[in-house]
């Protein structure tokens, strides 16, 4: 089958990428490995749009992250998206740290990123009670903000099917050859031809650039570690927490999440295995410790997960930093390197690639686009009339399934059958959040296996937590009883 356009990758860029260029006339596909959207670097990381302040002034990083923050308010409004500025704290507890603080003001100024000054111990004791009593300065970034990546993920996604894109998931490409009229792309479900290719593959983007370019290019995965926290601990802090950043990253944080509960992290550790995503003893210790040393007792002892997240960082020799974004061969487009802050800078990098792939194909706008989307309605954040009318019209949003989080079987429902819809686990919990609490799916898995066994027409043998072989009942005992 021949495409305008193939995206390989369905993380938040390449989600990003497909809903942009559903703004045109185009036959578009987006592969993507593994069983659902929103599977690699884009479910885990710190969740946090950036303002901006600290990307080398004239790099893609600067400019897509500070257009990505900007166009914020109104993606999330589209795509019924939380998201909050709460603005954020880069903290400095030495007085030889202030020209630090001083260089990302002025790196900040130059990114063109409104509402930054750095304030005293004083003002910033102020803004964060929750700060160690030597602090000595912090940089004040109002514009920082919150959001939920999956639903940032999950949205870009869902609308640009709404809109004709064309998913394919369990997808794996394996190999890319240039044709007379494009590309042909081979993958582990036969071969699709583009008359475009455009590389959104997260940790793989090297491996699918170096199937196509002679420029070959490495990337490292860059491991990080977190603690979330039981939404008991809300009001931990009101603001994000940074320390002062060093060349591996902004280093660990402490920050509210747009759900409530807090979350400490992450570490920042280049390892050689892209599928290696386990926490480590060494690595939550390290978190303790550098939470710490900016925050007043981090409770975390009531730690309910913790997790790893694997950033694409780029392994380069020339001490350069920042985004592949570009044609890097005929009709070959790259959104490589995406580390920090490609969540924040997502919406930018969609917008710049699609409109590069547009006016390589001559793509016509396609007025009857549709911006907007709905997410599944969470109960526990309705009031109450809401609910009665909910429950009204349809009882499933009466039974409640996840205890913790009070999701119902409606909600659950409307997970599985909406646009990509749920077929795993862990596809109901990035949409419902049934799952996430403190039970850690202790007590609702079960029922929730049941309901995407009954509503996908499947044995529970073949449901699975996120794909591949992660099946959660393997066969039937004697008694019929399923283990």
């Amino acid at each position: 089958m021949m495409f305008d356009a193939v995206i390989i990758g369905a993380g938040v860029t390449g989600s990003a990428i497909a809903r942009e260029l559903a703004r045109y006339e185009a036959k578009i596909c987006v592969l993507e490995k593994n069983a659902d959207v929103c599977e690699g670097t884009s479910k885990a990381n710190s969740a946090l749009i950036h303002a901006g302040f600290d990307a080398e002034p004239g790099t893609m990083k600067a400019k897509m992250n500070a257009k990505g923050n900007a166009m914020m308010d109104k993606i999330s409004a589209e795509l019924d998206v939380p998201f909050e500025r709460i603005g954020a704290l880069v903290c400095c507890f030495d007085e030889s740290g202030i020209p630090a603080l001083e260089e990302l003001l002025e790196k900040g100024r130059k990114n063109g990123i409104p509402d930054l000054e750095i304030v005293d111990a004083k003002k910033a004791k102020e803004l964060e009670p929750a700060l160690q009593d030597n602090i000595v300065a912090a940089l004040w970034a109002q514009t920082s903000g919150i959001t939920c990546p999956f639903e940032l993920t999950i949205g870009f996604a869902e609308n640009a099917a709404m809109n004709g894109v064309e998913f394919r998931l369990n997808t794996t490409v394996s190999g890319i050859e240039k044709t007379d009229g494009g590309y042909r792309i081979e993958t582990s479900g036969g071969a699709v031809g583009a008359k475009a290719v455009i590389n959104a593959a997260g940790i793989y983007a090297d491996e699918i650039h170096n199937m196509v370019c002679g420029d070959k290019i490495k990337i490292t995965p860059r491991k990080g570690e977190y603690n979330l926290l039981d939404r008991a601990a809300k009001g931990l802090v009101r603001h994000t927490v940074f320390l002062l950043p060093t060349k591996l990253g902004k280093g660990v944080l402490v920050t509210p999440t747009i759900f409530g509960n807090p979350l400490v992290g992450p570490t920042s550790v280049d390892i050689d295995d892209k599928e290696q995503n386990r926490t480590s003893t060494d690595g939550l210790n390290e978190v303790r410790e550098k939470s710490s040393t900016s925050v007043k007792n981090v409770p975390l002892g009531m730690t309910i997960t913790s997790f790893a997240g694997l950033r694409a960082h780029m392994d380069i020799t020339d001490g350069s930093d920042d985004f592949i974004l570009g044609e890097t061969a005929e009709g070959f487009f790259d959104a490589a390197g995406i580390e920090s802050p490609g969540l924040s800078s997502s919406p930018a990098i969609g917008e710049y690639i699609a409109e590069m792939v547009a006016k390589k194909l001559d793509l016509k706008r396609n007025e009857g686009f549709n911006p907007n989307r709905k997410r599944v309605k969470h109960l526990l954040w309705l009031g109450m009339e809401e609910r009665k009318r909910l429950i009204e019209e349809n009882p499933a949003y009466g039974a409640i399934v996840c205890r913790c989080e009070e999701v119902s079987e409606g909600e659950i429902l409307d997970a599985i059958h909406r646009p990509l819809g749920a077929t795993t686990l862990d596809g109901v919990k990035r949409r419902t959040r049934a799952t996430t609490g403190r039970c850690q799916a202790g007590f609702c898995s079960p029922r929730i296996m049941e309901i995407l066994a009954r509503e996908l027409n499947l044995p529970l043998t073949q449901i699975k937590k996120n794909g591949g072989a992660s099946v959660e009942v393997i066969e039937k005992t004697r008694k019929g009883a399923q283990i």
